[in-house]
C-alpha cells in the first residue's frame, strides 16, 4: 500500500462511518477482489490493502489510534499525546515554510536547528530527535520497528482456532513460535505477538510481530467474510419432495431442511453457523442446493424416470 493511501478511502467509506458501513464496505470488495473469484492482474494487491483497511477499522481501539495518529499509529507509544505528535510532524514542515526564499530565488533552505522535536515532545522518545545532531551526546534508546509475516490456515482452524507451531526465517535466523489462533479469524486479519518484532536499541521495547492470517482454498467450503458456502448434492426425489439432508461443517455435522420444489442453486441459510465472531455476530452458513442423477440407470429406475416423463407436463426450460 502506498504511504499516501488511506484506510478510509480504500473502503470507500466517510471516516464516521458506522462499524456497520465499514463492514458492509469490505465484504464488497472482498467479493470482487479475491484472487479466488478475481484473477485480473492486480486483483490480489485490492484484496489484501482492503483486508488490512478492515483489520484496523474493524477494532474500536485501533480504529481510535489510527485516527489519531495515522499510519504511525503502530510506532507510536501507547502514552503519546496525539496533539503533540501533530505539532511534532508539522513542526518541520512549517520550519520550511518560514525559511522560504532563504536559499536563493525561488528556493528554500531548512535547518534541522530550526525546530528542536526532543524539546517539542518534551523527551518523550528519550532524545531520539535532534540530540547527536546538535552535538548533545549519542542518538538515544530507539524502539524496535513492528514486524510482519503471513500465516496460511485451512478453514476448519479459522473456524475451530486454537494452537499453532510457526517458523520464520529472516537474514538467515530462524525463529519458532507457539500461537494461540483465535475462533474465527478471518482472512487479512492480523494476530499480534507482542515484543516479538524488531530489537530496539539501548534498552528500548521491542517491536511487536504481526502474522497475516490467509486462509488457503478449500475444496469443499467457500468463505465470504465470516459467511460459509457448502455445496448440499440432492437427489431428484429428494428436491422435489423435500427432505432433511446431514451435511458436514467445520463445526460438525448439522441437518439442513431442504424444502420440497428445490432446485440446484437455491440457497439454505442456516443462521450463525458460519465461522465464529469474538466481538460479535457470527457468519451464516449456506448449503448450495446441487441436484445429481445417477450415472447409471437400473432397468426399474430406468422405467420409473420414464413413467414420470409421461406423467409430468413440467418444462424446466420455461421456468424462471
Amino acid at each position: 500500500m502506498a504511504d499516501g493511501d488511506d484506510f478510509y478511502q480504500i473502503l470507500g467509506v466517510p471516516r464516521d462511518a458506522s462499524q456497520e458501513d465499514i463492514q458492509r464496505a469490505y465484504r464488497k470488495l472482498a467479493r470482487t477482489y479475491h484472487p479466488d473469484v478475481n484473477h485480473d492482474p492486480g486483483a490480489e494487491d485490492r484484496f489484501k490493502e482492503a483486508s488490512e483497511a478492515y483489520d484496523v477499522l474493524s477494532d474500536p481501539q485501533t480504529r481510535r489510534r489510527y485516527d489519531a495518529f495515522g499510519r504511525d499509529f503502530r510506532q507510536v507509544p501507547e502514552d503519546v499525546d496525539p496533539e503533540t505528535w501533530r505539532r511534532a510532524r508539522a513542526g518541520p514542515r512549517a520550519g520550511a515554510g518560514a525559511g522560504a526564499g532563504r536559499g536563493g530565488p525561488g528556493g528554500f533552505s531548512f535547518s534541522e536547528d530550526d525546530i528542536d522535536l526532543d524539546d517539542l515532545l518534551g523527551g518523550i522518545f528519550g532524545g531520539r530527535f535532534g540530540g547527536a545532531r546538535r552535538g548533545r551526546g549519542p542518538v538515544g534508546p530507539i524502539p524496535g520497528a513492528d514486524q510482519e509475516a503471513e500465516i496460511e490456515l485451512t478453514v476448519e482452524e479459522a473456524y475451530r482456532g486454537g494452537r499453532r507451531s510457526v517458523t520464520l526465517s529472516s537474514d538467515g535466523t530462524r525463529r519458532s513460535f507457539d500461537v494461540t489462533i483465535p475462533a474465527g479469524v478471518t482472512d487479512g486479519q492480523r494476530i499480534r505477538l507482542a515484543g516479538q518484532g524488531g530489537r530496539g536499541s539501548d534498552g528500548a521495547r521491542t517491536g511487536d510481530l504481526y502474522l497475516i492470517v490467509r486462509i488457503a482454498p478449500h475444496p469443499r467450503y467457500r468463505l465470504d467474510g465470516r459467511d460459509l458456502y457448502v455445496e448440499l448434492r440432492l437427489a431428484p426425489w429428494e428436491a422435489a419432495l423435500g427432505t432433511s439432508a446431514a451435511l458436514d461443517t467445520p463445526g460438525g455435522e448439522v441437518k439442513v431442511k431442504v424444502p420440497a420444489g428445490t432446485s440446484s442453486g437455491r440457497r439454505i441459510r442456516l443462521a450463525g453457523r458460519g465461522l465464529p465472531n469474538p466481538r460479535g455476530k457470527a457468519g451464516d452458513l449456506y448449503a448450495e442446493a446441487r441436484i445429481m442423477v445417477p450415472a447409471r440407470l437400473s432397468r426399474a429406475e430406468r422405467r420409473l424416470f420414464e413413467q414420470l416423463a409421461a406423467e409430468s407436463n413440467f418444462d424446466p426450460r420455461k421456468q424462471r
